[in-house]
C-alpha cells in the first residue's frame, strides 16, 4: 500500500528524507543548539551560514527557507520557535505561526513532503504537550486543503508528551481492561502502560473482568464488549432484534447439510461495495475522506476501482475513523474486510475507546497510537 499523507517517527532529523527539512532555528544568524546545531552540522557549517546571513534577522513565528546542501532534502525551511515564558506572551500563537508559515512555503516551493521536529520544546523549553497539539491542529487543518507527505519526527521517547483529557482517559481504558495480563509479542506497548499504571487509580469503565491463564492467539479471536461496562451508546431497535448493520449472520445449524453453492448465493455485500454505500450515505466526497483517514489518493482510487480490494486492518480502521462510524457500524465495516477489534490487543482497544468517545481527528489518534509503539492509521 502507498505511504501515510501523516506519519511520526523516532529518528534524527537530519537523517529523514524529505523535501524540506524544518529547522528550529536561531533568531540571529548565528549556529543554536539542538535541533539547529545538528541541521548545520549534516548541511555544512560554512556553506549554510551564507545562506542564512542572507535572510537576516528573524522574529518568533517567521520562516525562511535556504538549500539543503547536505541533507536529504531540497529545502531547509528555517522557523523561530519562542521561548517560553510563562504561556501569555503570544507563545503558542508563535509556535502555531512556526508550522502554519512552514508549511505553507513548503507549498510554495513545490514541495511534496516536509518533515518536523517538535518546535521549541528543546533549549526554549515549551511545554511538551501544549507544543503537540499546537502541531496536531495545524497539520491536521493543512492536510485537509492539501496534499503533501507531513513528518512529525522525535528524538526519542522522552521529547513526545502526551496529557490532557483524551491521553490520560486511553491510558485509564486501557489498563483497566488487563491488557498486560494477555500473552502477546506486544512487549513494548506493555512497558508503555505499565510506566503509566501508578497514575491510574479509578476504574471507571470496568469493574469485573478477568481472562483465563491460557488465551488463543490475539488476531484469532473476537471478544463483544459488554454494553453497559463500555459505555456503548444503544443499539437501534434493528439491533436489537438481531439485525445489526447489515444481514444476520446465519447460524451453525442453519447452515448444517446447505450446498456450498447456495450459501454462496446469500453472500453480502463486499467491504469495497459497502465502503462506498456509507460514503453516499453521509454526503462526502472522496477527498474529504481519504484524507480524513490518512490514505494516500492513489491507494483510495485502487480501493474505488476493485471491487474486490482487500485493505489491510489499518486502511479498514481508518476508513470507519474518516466516516465516523460507531462502534456496530465499524465491526460491520470491518467484518467485510475479514477483521474485527477484540478486547485483547492494545491497538484495538484505542481505537475502541477513540470511537466510544467520539475522537475521530486520525492525526491525534496517531498519536496515541505511537506513544504505545502501535501502527498508525492509515496508508
Amino acid at each position: 500500500e502507498e505511504h501515510m499523507p501523516f506519519n511520526i517517527i523516532r529518528n534524527n532529523i537530519v537523517n529523514v528524507e524529505a523535501d524540506a527539512i524544518v529547522d528550529t532555528a536561531n533568531p540571529r544568524v548565528a549556529v543554536g543548539r539542538g535541533v539547529d546545531w545538528a541541521i548545520y552540522k549534516a548541511a555544512g557549517w560554512e556553506q549554510l551560514l551564507a545562506e542564512r546571513e542572507k535572510i537576516g534577522k528573524m522574529l518568533p513565528g517567521q520562516a525562511a527557507y535556504t538549500p539543503a546542501f547536505g541533507l536529504k532534502a531540497k529545502y531547509i525551511i528555517h522557523t523561530v520557535g519562542p521561548a517560553w515564558q510563562d504561556g501569555d506572551h503570544g507563545e503558542k500563537e508563535a509556535v502555531a505561526s512556526c508550522y502554519r508559515r512552514s508549511l505553507g512555503l513548503a507549498s510554495e516551493l513545490g514541495c511534496g513532503s516536509i518533515a518536523f521536529p517538535l518546535i521549541a520544546t528543546g533549549t526554549y523549553r515549551f511545554p511538551k504537550d501544549e507544543a503537540l497539539r499546537i502541531a496536531i491542529s495545524e497539520i491536521s487543518t493543512f492536510l485537509l486543503d492539501h496534499e503533501m507527505d507531513v513528518t512529525l519526527v522525535v528524538f526519542d521517547k522522552y521529547a513526545f508528551e502526551l496529557s490532557g483529557k483524551l491521553f490520560d482517559g486511553i491510558s485509564e481504558f486501557i489498563d483497566d481492561c488487563d491488557v498486560e495480563e494477555i500473552k502477546s509479542s506486544q512487549k513494548g506497548s506493555y512497558s508503555r502502560i505499565s510506566e503509566r499504571r501508578h497514575v491510574l487509580n479509578d476504574r471507571r469503565w470496568r469493574e469485573d473482568i478477568s481472562y483465563s491463564q491460557s488465551l488463543p492467539d490475539v488476531q484469532d479471536m473476537v471478544l463483544y464488549e459488554d454494553t453497559q461496562a463500555l459505555g456503548k451508546p444503544q443499539m437501534s431497535s434493528d439491533a436489537e432484534a438481531g439485525k445489526v448493520t447489515g444481514s444476520r449472520a446465519p447460524t451453525a445449524d442453519e447452515d448444517a447439510g446447505v450446498p456450498i453453492e447456495d450459501m454462496l448465493k446469500k453472500m453480502d455485500r463486499t467491504f469495497q461495495e459497502h465502503l462506498f454505500d456509507l460514503i453516499d450515505k453521509k454526503q462526502m466526497n472522496d477527498p474529504d475522506v481519504y484524507k480524513k483517514a490518512n490514505i494516500d489518493r492513489k491507494l483510495f482510487s485502487k480501493i474505488r476501482s476493485n471491487p474486490a480490494y482487500k485493505p489491510s486492518k489499518r486502511t479498514a480502521v481508518a476508513l470507519a475513523i474518516a466516516l465516523e462510524l460507531n462502534l456496530d457500524e465499524t465491526a460491520d465495516l470491518l467484518k467485510r474486510a475479514g477483521y474485527a477489534l477484540s478486547e485483547s490487543n492494545v491497538f484495538d482497544l484505542i481505537i475502541r475507546y477513540c470511537i466510544i468517545n467520539r475522537h475521530y481527528n486520525v492525526v491525534e489518534i496517531n498519536c496515541i497510537l505511537f506513544d504505545y509503539d502501535q501502527q498508525l492509521l492509515g496508508a
